[in-house]
């Protein structure tokens, strides 16, 4: 029989309520063993070259996959906002007005292909914590876990912290993704419940960062000198975006930056996959990359 006390614990999991867009199951890769990946929904930067750009707005909405779209029909018939119609003329096959749009998704339960889907969902932290122990006995075989990643899982730290905490509890090895773009309190609650940081270091130079993520890092910094200095288990990722992060400049400034701290972090460099456009037209916005060159030329690279 069930404790007042077990049942309380059930309730505010039922109740504690989180955005996230995905939740990647058996993953090999960004940590120990074999992993659950939870993807955490919104994120304070924008990154232009962002390779998940549904995760960057904490708001749901709806993205179209022209691919796999037969040209039906059933979701212009069915939108109440009116704000989807047949496109007669080269491009998609289906032009959506998001400004018009409500997110009813009466498009999406009627799409037969599932052409359109939204770009998240609201669940609860029992929702996620049914989905992590189905693999229980392949995190003990392998070694594996849980990692938080984005969007920016700190933009959610209560829901961030209780799925941490709750792996601890169970002895499940725990890792974050993050750029550390959140607040000293919030990463002080966050470390001592993850056993491996993997810190997104973009740019450098303050200046050139804002420029292309829309924020100075020195918060980021400040979170990083923090985490290294606390003897944490990190392990540094620099995205390779050609003309920005790429340049000689930038991963020598990196490289001696997390060397300050602790010669032995290791830093990993990420190869860019351009194929992440396909992911901005799904959300009808631009893709700037193609505009990088420029951009750097005028801020003197």
């Amino acid at each position: 029989m069930l404790t007042i006390k077990l049942l309380q614990k059930k309730l505010r999991m039922a109740r504690t309520k989180g955005k996230i867009f995905r939740i990647k199951r058996f993953s090999v890769l960004d940590g120990p063993g074999i992993r659950t990946f939870v993807f955490l929904k919104g994120c304070p930067l924008n990154c232009v070259w962002c390779h998940s750009p549904e995760g960057i707005d904490s708001e749901i909405s709806i993205w179209f996959n022209q691919s796999d779209c037969i040209s039906c029909s059933r979701c212009v018939v069915t939108c109440p906002e009116e704000a989807l119609k047949m496109n007669s003329e080269y491009g998609p096959n289906v032009l959506i007005d998001r400004l018009r749009c409500k997110v009813s998704g009466d498009c999406v339960k009627v799409c037969p292909t599932n052409a359109i889907q939204f770009t998240g969902t609201v669940t609860s932290l029992e929702e996620v914590f049914n989905e992590i122990v189905r693999d229980i006995a392949f995190y003990n075989s392998s070694g594996g876990g849980v990692t938080l990643t984005g969007g920016e899982p700190l933009f959610q730290p209560d829901f961030a912290f209780e799925i941490l905490s709750w792996c601890k509890d169970k002895n499940i090895h725990t890792a974050i993704e993050t750029s550390m773009f959140a607040s000293l309190e919030t990463i002080k609650r966050i470390a001592p419940v993850t056993d491996l940081v993997y810190a997104d270091l973009k740019i450098i130079d303050s200046i050139t960062h804002q420029h292309f993520t829309g924020q100075s890092n020195e918060i980021i910094k400040e979170n990083f000198a923090f985490l290294a200095r606390s003897g944490k288990n990190i392990i540094v990722r620099v995205p390779l975006v050609p003309n920005v992060t790429d340049t000689t400049e930038n991963k020598v400034a990196i490289q001696e930056f997390v060397s300050s701290f602790n010669k032995e972090i290791p830093i990993e460099y990420i190869q860019y996959n351009l194929l992440t456009a396909n992911n901005y037209n799904r959300l009808g916005i631009p893709f700037l990359m193609e505009h990088i060159s420029n951009e750097c030329n005028n801020l003197g690279k």
